[in-house]
């Protein structure tokens, strides 16, 4: 589970919930009334946000990433907006896949950067002059920071788990929503419902009774996964890592050992060697999601660990798979409507 959700966020709410929902309710009200009146800077680019209503892992960047698949296939050359978890930058920074550390930038950052140049900031106005300015860019996609209301946002696509959905629906300390769902709604262009399961299913109901189109999209494995008949301690340091072993099993891979870390969680030397000394004497290999291995990668894991370790690699399905173009022309629409509103 997320270090920065209690897993009572995702159960049925209780006492604790109950306990903390007058500072749900103060939260709610300063979430909702930045999201209103917040000055948005107007970016002279189109910007496609992929958010959630939540705190915790949605699948938001591998559905970043697949969204700029499709704009480079358009003929646009598509750039990364993100805070970058844990970044240290002062000033916005445009992330050196080879060089720069996840300590630094973000492990999110660093997955993304492999297919776009990422301007890593809190301050996403100056980070998108930079892309446009000194990389060229011409679209930019947020991987997160619905919330924000830093920079006008001309499409919002929020996705939801199909598993967790939003969780027990209370907003942050007493569940994880970020705001009410009301207040977000406003903002929200589509919904993407992300993979199986019913938790979502309320949700979708509000976002399509307040006329915003539904769409569906599910994660594989990479077809060069290559997992098939080989067992595992399965490690991962992600929002949700019972989603990451549910999908190494569908690749083929048998999962005989878990091990479950904090979200964005930087292994410890002594934490690798147990679970390397833990993987010898099963007879297990070692593997770990896309995220955690460009932590591991990126912030000098000893040679011989990585040597050992699988990666899961994903891949985003859109169902049916012309929905990342129609979202792309529809941001791009909504580009041109507000160049002539000035």
């Amino acid at each position: 589970m997320a270090s920065e959700a209690p897993p009572f966020w995702w159960e049925e709410p209780d006492w604790r919930a109950l306990a903390l929902a007058p500072l749900s309710a103060i939260y709610a009200l300063v979430a909702g009334r930045r999201m209103r009146s917040a000055a948005r800077e107007k970016i002279g680019a189109p910007v496609l946000c992929v958010g959630n209503f939540t705190v915790g892992g949605t699948g938001k960047t591998p559905v970043a990433i697949a969204l700029a698949g499709q704009a480079r296939r358009m003929r646009l050359n598509p750039g990364f907006l993100s805070r970058g978890h844990g970044g240290s930058f002062a000033q916005p920074h445009v992330v050196d896949p080879h060089h720069d550390a996840a300590r630094h930038v973000g492990d999110e950052p660093l997955l993304l950067a492999e297919h776009a140049p990422v301007a890593v900031t809190p301050n996403r106005a100056a980070g998108a002059r930079l892309l446009l300015e000194k990389h060229g860019c011409d679209f930019l996609i947020m991987d997160d920071g619905f919330q924000s209301a830093r920079i006008h946002i001309d499409y919002a696509l929020v996705v939801v788990d199909a598993r967790y959905g939003v969780g027990n629906g209370r907003v942050i300390p007493g569940g994880p929503l970020r705001a009410d769902i009301v207040d977000q709604l406003v903002f929200t262009s589509a919904l993407l419902k992300m993979g199986e399961g019913i938790a979502a299913d309320a949700v979708v109901r509000q976002a399509a009774r307040a006329g915003r189109p539904i769409f569906e999209a599910h994660t594989r494995p990479s077809s060069k996964a290559g997992l098939a008949g080989k067992r595992f301690l399965a490690f991962a340091g992600i929002g949700h890592p019972d989603k990451f072993f549910d999908t190494v099993r569908e690749a083929g891979g048998e999962v005989a050992l878990t091990r479950s870390f904090p979200d964005h969680h930087f292994y410890g030397e002594d934490e690798l060697a147990e679970l390397a000394m833990t993987a010898r004497r099963a007879g297990l290999g070692l593997i770990t999601t896309a995220k955690d291995a460009a932590r591991l990668r990126h912030d000098a894991a000893p040679a011989d660990f990585l040597g050992q370790l699988d990666v899961l690699e994903i891949d985003t399905v859109f169902d049916p798979d012309h929905v990342p173009e129609r979202i792309i022309d529809e941001t791009l629409d909504a580009w041109r409507q507000r160049k002539l509103q000035g």
